[in-house]
């Protein structure tokens, strides 16, 4: 039987980080961040990353790896998570993947398709950021990720363009390199080789093909809050205290150093979007504080639907006093298995 690999999910503001490091203390775990904010360098209040004291006494993998004006991907979070998953393995320690962008945890345990269907929980999202930010702005980030079907496509193809952002944030490639490679007519044997080596080494070979299984033991913890109302409120708290820990000094330092661009996906992040915009003067502080906290809330929404559409996930209310010793037996109880 392969080792075993636990996850740890939730919404936003629902105590993850603190449950994680409460179960690092009892059993030899280490942390596999799933967060694609956490990804960036340098993102560290707006992101709510661990401090640096958090992060040298309980080291996370899968942070700080890219500058804010790179993409990450889900297909890369696939090879990177599953490399960190071996890696602790092989050391005797069991991974502890703690997050909540729930689109990594689907990729991973579902494996990605080289042309996936779509994606109700996906589709959804892009709906909202049409209504939000507009079409030629999706438009705009179309030809940014994939310039060759943003050519081919008219700036109000409304359809056509929701579908090709869909795909490349589910596989994490531009949807005309997929196109391509479904219609290549028969290629040479080196061709083939070296196309059968980049699959390897972008998705570690057949754990991440499509129809493929998580190949490891798993147990899933889901937090979802019975009052969402509490949650709310932890929420705004929070913002508060990103606001009071300098998240302005932070996006305009992030500006400055990398010459960032408003589309690029480290600033279309929950808080650094809004941020951008105040900063431009777009918004006033009032409405900067009030649009922040909302769009935290429907990113909490959004997590939450996916959590609940996962079968494999084992709940609890985030906020019941005895939370820890709950997980904490259950976690026991299943590495024993």
């Amino acid at each position: 039987m392969l080792p075993p690999v636990i996850f740890l999910l939730g919404p936003t503001a629902s105590g993850k980080t603190a449950l994680a490091l409460h179960l690092a203390n009892r059993f030899p775990l280490e942390l596999i961040s799933v967060d694609s904010a956490l990804v960036y360098r340098d993102m560290n209040i707006g992101a709510a990353k661990p401090d640096a004291s958090t992060l040298a006494q309980y080291p996370h993998h899968l942070i700080n790896l890219i500058d804010p004006t790179e993409a990450y991907s889900a297909a890369r979070f696939c090879a990177d998570a599953l490399h960190a998953i071996q890696a602790i393995q092989a050391r005797g320690n069991t991974p502890l993947l703690v997050g909540g962008t729930m689109l990594y945890v689907k990729a991973l345990v579902e494996g990605l398709s080289a042309m996936p269907p779509a994606d109700p929980v996906i589709r959804h999202e892009l709906d909202l950021r049409l209504k939000q930010e507009g079409l030629a702005a999706l438009y705009a980030e179309l030809g940014a990720v994939d310039a060759i079907t943003a050519a081919r496509l008219k700036p109000a193809d409304m359809q056509r363009i929701l579908r090709a952002l869909e795909v490349f944030l589910i596989t994490g490639k531009p949807i005309s390199k997929l196109q391509t490679r479904a219609q290549a007519p028969v290629v040479a044997q080196d061709e083939v080789r070296e196309e059968r080596q980049e699959q390897a080494s972008e998705q570690i070979k057949i754990q991440n093909q499509e129809n493929v299984a998580f190949p490891f033991p798993t147990l899933m913890i889901g937090l979802i809050p019975q009052d969402r109302t509490v949650l709310h409120q932890r929420i705004a708290v929070r913002f508060d205290l990103m606001l009071e820990a300098g998240l302005i000094e932070e996006v305009q330092a992030l500006r400055k150093q990398y010459l960032l661009k408003p589309d690029m996906p480290s600033m279309r992040a929950v808080g650094y979007r809004q941020t951008w915009d105040f900063l431009e003067g777009k918004i006033n502080e009032k409405v900067w504080r009030e649009t922040g906290i909302a769009a935290t809330r429907q990113l909490a929404k959004r997590q939450l639907t996916w959590l609940r559409s996962m079968r494999q996930v084992e709940t609890y209310d985030c906020f019941r006093p005895d939370l820890a010793e709950a997980v904490v037996d259950r976690v026991e109880r299943f590495l024993k298995h």
